[in-house]
């Protein structure tokens, strides 16, 4: 059955990396550029960071090194522009074997649409990210296409 499947593709190590890889990711999205002037706190609300966490996992399982073995891109989708906010080696030790690049949104209700309103400068403005994503993934040894997972 399918939950037998996913308890023997379920990797301990894994788990304790991607713990730690999102730690990492909200560290490089508390100081995101989003523009030449601009940087800001990027917020990653609780259940973002969960559906993240199971999609990487995911998407690290049928790697040969796991998640190890993953390139990590982090992008932020403002208005049309798409901003690259960080990379990450999830395991520099390792070759990686895949390339994982991260679409996050930025929150579209109003209050960050009128946060410019109330900062001055290129002071760090915190924003909330929407729960919305999605993941692209490209096999580095391989020359299949690239498979592109919405959230």
């Amino acid at each position: 059955s399918l939950p037998d499947l996913e308890l023997l593709l379920h990797d301990p190590e894994d788990e304790l990396l991607c713990s730690n890889l999102m730690d990492l990711v909200q560290a490089t999205l508390g100081t995101a550029p989003l523009g030449p002037k601009r940087r800001s706190r990027l917020l990653m609300p609780a259940q973002l960071l969960v559906q993240v966490r199971t999609e990487l996992l995911r998407l690290a399982c049928s790697e040969p090194c796991g998640l190890r073995g993953a390139l990590l891109d982090l992008c932020v989708e403002h208005g049309k522009a798409c901003h690259d906010v960080g990379h990450i080696a999830v395991d520099p030790a390792v070759v990686p074997t895949f390339q994982l690049t991260l679409v996050l949104r930025l929150d579209s209700r109003l209050w960050p649409k009128i946060q410019g309103l109330f900062t001055s400068g290129p002071a760090f403005t915190p924003l909330k990210l929407s729960t919305g994503f999605r993941v692209i993934k490209k096999k580095l040894y391989s020359s299949e296409q690239l498979l592109i997972e919405e959230c």
